[in-house]
């Protein structure tokens, strides 16, 4: 009995998932924002370049006999090599995430026709241009949280993907009840 009710169930849900064009399911325009993070972050990756070059250019050791004994400076070449590759590696992670993070933040979930596929629109890199879009069939996306359990964002997880998919909760959702029974409902991956 209860296999019967949960059988019609998703028949109807695939009977509301079947639409007959392309809608637009959430949408959430973070350009600004996005070119914003992005230029802080080519900022700091400009700043800790030159911290690393002027580590590696101001702080060589005194060659041996030269000069007053300075307390400060060091003495041999490990604390040149440590503090710039330390520069280095701390602006190439800031520069990547504000690479990464903006690709991973929807901009645009589209469900197409007859409802078997979403294409999900990101952000570019830096916030600079469209990004990228990716579709893909609706059965490889799960939604890990529904969307009145979270207060940021909704983590969507595409099968074969690393990292998730990120709605901002602030963002505009069209049609609310079509989204819970397409790309808002958990699947199994």
């Amino acid at each position: 009995m209860a296999a019967a009710a949960a059988a019609r169930a998703r028949a109807a849900q695939a009977l509301e998932a079947a639409v007959p064009r392309d809608v637009v399911l959430f949408r959430h325009e973070r350009g600004p924002f996005f070119r914003l993070a992005g230029l802080f972050c080519a900022g700091q990756g400009v700043f800790w370049a030159s911290l690393a070059h002027s580590a590696f250019t101001g702080l060589r050791p005194p060659p041996p006999g030269v000069g007053p004994d300075d307390p400060l400076r060091p003495r041999d070449n490990k604390w040149r090599w440590a503090f710039t590759a330390a520069c280095a590696t701390l602006g190439s992670l800031i520069v990547a995430a504000g690479c990464f993070i903006p690709l991973r933040s929807v901009r645009r979930l589209t469900l197409h026709r007859g409802g078997s596929t979403v294409t999900i629109s990101t952000h570019g890199p830096m916030g600079l241009g469209p990004g990228r879009s990716l579709t893909v069939p609706l059965r490889h996306l799960s939604c890990r949280a529904h969307r009145s359990d979270v207060r940021t964002s909704i983590p969507l997880k595409v099968k074969g993907r690393i990292a998730f998919f990120l709605l901002d909760a602030r963002g505009q959702l069209d049609n609310p009840r079509l989204f819970d029974v397409t790309v808002g409902a958990y699947r199994k991956l």
